[in-house]
């Protein structure tokens, strides 16, 4: 915008600099090319003159009525122009001084919004980092509801405390009701985000999908923040390096035998072939196009059994990222 302002005041710069370029020649080196100097370091700046102050003093100058240590220089510079001429000058004059002081307030106050702007996601940015990860299966691990659900520990079982629906059996079909799961969330952008329920496990998505899904052949509208290029700037998880990399395996037959990546499987064992050499890619990877195909939406549902699973973060940062490409081998026998 800046530039687009500053291309279009030059221009009128110069076409008001022609009008006058005749009766000013002599001018601009002692008041600078747009009147912006002290003539021999003792003048006014008329750049910061009026149009009826300009037109004043060169008439002043004309007649011999204005003028201090400059009077002298100025009369014979002005001696010859009619009152028309000074009009002229003192619009033109005024006319790109004006233009200039309007691309400077306007240079002014995109620059203090910039500033504004970059402060505020500065802030934000802070303030993300200062949010906690949720761990939406903390509760689930409870140690009060662990130890109620433990049937192991009891003289007596109820048939309600058998089955997951924790109904009757006898009289389910007309007491058991589906869970009614609630997906509203806050807006993308507003959520704070969830743990990972174990190292590499597909995020949970923390914000409201109401509009985004289904995804399609040609509509997938999550890339449109957490591309790389674009997510940080958003605040978004990134897409990660494993989805923009292709690991099908080259497998082929040869003869009663198959091979995969160069290597014979034997009949039941496939423990011992490296994953798929990786290629690597400047796009996304198509088999990780869907996204909602393991990234589900987070519902508003009491579990309905609690869960002793706890997972093992060797690295803390693991909890909010993925490390699946540099750990695709691990356990793998590459010998």
């Amino acid at each position: 915008m800046i530039k687009v302002l500053k291309v279009l005041t030059l221009g009128s710069l110069l076409a008001s600099s022609a009008l006058y370029a005749a009766n000013t020649a002599a001018c601009v080196g002692c008041h600078g090319a747009k009147f912006e100097k002290k003539a021999m370091g003792k003048s006014k700046v008329v750049q910061n003159m009026s149009k009826e102050a300009i037109i004043e003093a060169l008439k002043g100058y004309k007649d011999g009525s204005y003028g201090g240590p400059m009077k002298g220089v100025m009369k014979g510079q002005v001696a010859s122009l009619s009152d028309a001429d000074i009009a002229d000058i003192a619009n033109s004059i005024a006319g790109a001084n004006k233009a200039e002081a309007k691309v400077k307030a306007v240079e002014k106050k995109e620059e203090k919004k910039a500033v504004a702007e970059a402060s505020k996601f500065e802030k934000e940015a802070s303030a993300d980092k200062a949010k906690k990860l949720e761990n939406i299966n903390a509760h689930v691990a409870d140690k009060a509801r662990l130890e109620k659900e433990d049937l192991g520990n009891k003289k007596e079982v109820t048939e309600e405390a058998l089955g997951l629906r924790k109904t009757n059996l006898y009289d389910e079909d007309d007491k058991t009701e589906g869970v009614m799961a609630d997906y509203s969330r806050p807006a993308p952008g507003s959520a704070t985000k969830f743990e990972r329920a174990f190292v590499n496990a597909p995020p949970m998505i923390p914000h409201s999908v109401e509009g985004l899904l289904p995804i399609t052949q040609n509509n997938n509208q999550c890339l449109g923040c957490h591309m790389p290029d674009v997510a940080k700037s958003v605040g978004a998880t990134p897409i990660p390096a494993s989805h923009f990399t292709n690991y099908r395996p080259t497998t082929k037959m040869e003869g009663d035998k198959v091979v995969k990546e160069g290597k014979v499987l034997g009949k039941n064992n496939t423990a011992d072939v490296v994953i798929a050499k990786a290629k690597k890619m400047d796009k996304l990877y198509q088999g990780r196009f869907n996204c909602s195909q393991c990234h589900a939406p987070q519902a508003k549902v009491d579990p309905v059994v609690g869960n002793t699973f706890q997972p093992d973060f060797k690295d803390a940062k693991l909890k909010g990222h993925s490390s699946l490409a540099d750990a695709m081998n691990e356990g793998v026998d590459i010998k």
